[in-house]
């Protein structure tokens, strides 16, 4: 949700027009997405096949039983995947200004739009987390985690190579 509040910003500020119109910031940022996307793939697919049936929880907390920061932190891979899409910041240039009325301040206006954004996401995403709840004891079967990082990670890295192409 905080990447949405970043577009929501970007676009008010006038900084998401800059990327889109120029070629080479677009280039830059649409990489930079692809990179991400492809190595997140690598890195699920390479840590399938060094988990074994004995290994350690993917997300260990730390003494105190709080999720330690790291650069795989989920939080830090959603804010990046969302930030490093351009077609995020796409929809917040092309969709966002038929909702704002002239003469009043667009940065209020785009906020409260994105407000609404996230609290639709929100809505989705708590229907999703009760759905695949109801799977999490498939989940913590070894053999089912490890297919489905190589699934998933095979998905990404495709998608990272898609975007990087076209």
């Amino acid at each position: 949700m905080t990447g949405l509040y970043a577009h929501a910003v970007l676009a008010a500020v006038g900084l998401a027009v800059l990327v889109l119109r120029s070629s080479q910031a677009f280039w830059v940022v649409k990489l930079a997405g692809a990179a991400y996307l492809a190595g997140l793939g690598v890195w699920m697919m390479w840590s399938s096949i060094r988990r074994t049936a004995s290994s350690t929880p993917a997300n260990p907390g730390g003494p105190d039983g709080r999720r330690r920061w790291r650069a795989r932190h989920p939080y830090l891979q959603g804010l990046l995947g969302n930030v490093l899409n351009p077609k995020a910041a796409a929809v917040y240039l092309t969709l966002a200004p038929q909702f704002l009325a002239s003469g009043r301040p667009v940065l209020g206006q785009m906020l409260l739009l994105a407000t609404a954004h996230a609290a639709l996401h929100t809505c989705w995403l708590a229907g999703w987390a009760a759905v695949t709840g109801a799977a999490a004891r498939l989940w913590r079967l070894a053999a089912a985690r490890r297919l489905l990082d190589r699934l998933a990670g095979g998905i990404l890295l495709a998608l990272g190579v898609r975007a990087a192409l076209t």
